[in-house]
């Protein structure tokens, strides 16, 4: 028979707790009672730190138990939403140049980070995430000639994989016959820019083609990373700022372009066993990627059915990852991650219980913000030439 007495202060301290529940109670708590008021017998477990919100804020869901011990969370949390800029297209006489590396150190990247340069770069970013707000995949758009001339070449590299099947080896990450593929793609890179630049442009070439060959991965290393795929958007930059790629054109580099390139890197990921690239590990969003969950986070912005915790529901995974980028990316990592969500991908899990997708986009902008852009070991091999300077 049960008894209705009050537990002992013993009782209390053995009563199983999750892992998560603890920590969010003994931050909350002192070292009293909450029921007698009398002194614990241990002091308590965590304490509010500067990198934790202040004493008078309690977050409605506990922070993933796990997080770095750094000081980025708090630096995502006082750094503005970025916002968007229209792109400045340059016009004759041009200058195109060979670009090159620039930043080696922190300061450089305080120096980049002051300039205008990134301002206008990351502008771009959020323009092309406003550009499908609310917005599928498959909605229609416009879809101009430059636009079908990317898919149409990205199409072709995707047909190489198949070409160049991976040779059998013992290591789990890193098949060589990646290095034949890239190999190829050198070979070919400056063929496939004339195909999307007109002829007064072909000049462009030496300046955008370093950007594009080096979007999808590194040949020595075989791996692939943040810092490639921000390469392919400065690439994208790159050619709206000749004029080829318009605002008018955003929703389709997003949604056409854009999510052509994720399948081909989902294939070159898992086909060539590609390393992860300076891989947060279970702190990041992805082992790979990061521009994806911006894009797939504003398309689901103000949607009627599907919030953050969504992402938990297996069915609407199922039914909607073709649609929405965030969801695709979702059942990605659920797919190549086993064991429990909130283990493998504790940060992903933390978003989940944000309350709307606003806040998600937002949040992911600044992080994306402080987490790439401002890392000197991504952003040391960041080129800069004419189209994007170095100021």
């Amino acid at each position: 028979m049960e008894s209705n007495e009050p537990q002992s202060h013993d009782q209390a301290v053995e009563s199983p707790k999750s892992p998560s529940t603890v920590a969010f109670h003994a931050a909350c708590t002192s070292a009293t009672c909450h029921k007698c008021g009398g002194p614990t017998a241990y002091p308590p477990q965590l304490t509010w730190s500067e990198v934790s919100p202040p004493p008078n804020y309690r977050p409605i869901r506990a922070p993933a138990i796990n997080m770095p011990p750094n000081h980025s969370q708090q630096e995502i949390m006082l750094t503005p939403v970025p916002q968007a800029r229209r792109v400045e297209v340059v016009s004759p006489p041009y200058h195109f140049q060979a670009p090159a590396k620039r930043i080696q150190s922190v300061d450089d990247v305080r120096r980049f980070q002051e300039s205008e340069t990134c301002k206008n770069f990351l502008g771009f970013v959020v323009a092309l995430s406003e550009s499908v707000r609310g917005l599928k995949i498959s909605d229609p758009c416009h879809e101009s000639v430059t636009v079908r001339s990317i898919v149409s070449i990205l199409e072709t590299l995707i047909n190489w994989i198949d070409e160049i099947p991976p040779v059998q080896q013992s290591s789990r990450y890193g098949n060589y016959s990646f290095r034949e593929w890239q190999n190829r793609l050198n070979e070919n890179g400056q063929s496939l820019m004339i195909q999307i630049l007109p002829a007064d442009l072909h000049g462009a070439v030496v300046e955008i083609l370093p950007y594009f060959l080096d979007s999808f991965g590194n040949s020595s290393r075989i791996d692939y990373g943040t810092g490639h795929e921000t390469n392919f958007v400065a690439w994208l930059y790159c050619l709206a700022r000749i004029g080829l790629i318009g605002e008018q054109d955003y929703q389709a580099a997003v949604c056409r372009a854009f999510v052509k390139y994720l399948e081909l890197m989902r294939k070159l990921q898992m086909v060539y066993c590609l390393e992860p690239a300076g891989s947060h590990g279970v702190w990041g969003l992805d082992d790979y990627h990061f521009m994806p969950f911006i894009f797939g986070s504003s398309q689901l912005i103000d949607h009627k059915y599907m919030k953050p915790k969504s992402i938990h529901n297996d069915d609407i995974l199922e039914n909607f990852a073709n649609e929405y980028m965030y969801l695709s990316c979702i059942a990605f990592v659920k797919k190549v991650k086993k064991g429990l969500f909130a283990e493998h991908s504790p940060l992903l899990d933390d978003i989940s219980g944000v309350p709307n997708w606003k806040k998600v986009n937002g949040g992911l902008l600044k992080m994306y913000k402080v987490e790439v852009l401002e890392k000197v070991p991504i952003m040391q091999h960041f080129l800069f030439g004419w189209l994007i300077n170095w100021e």
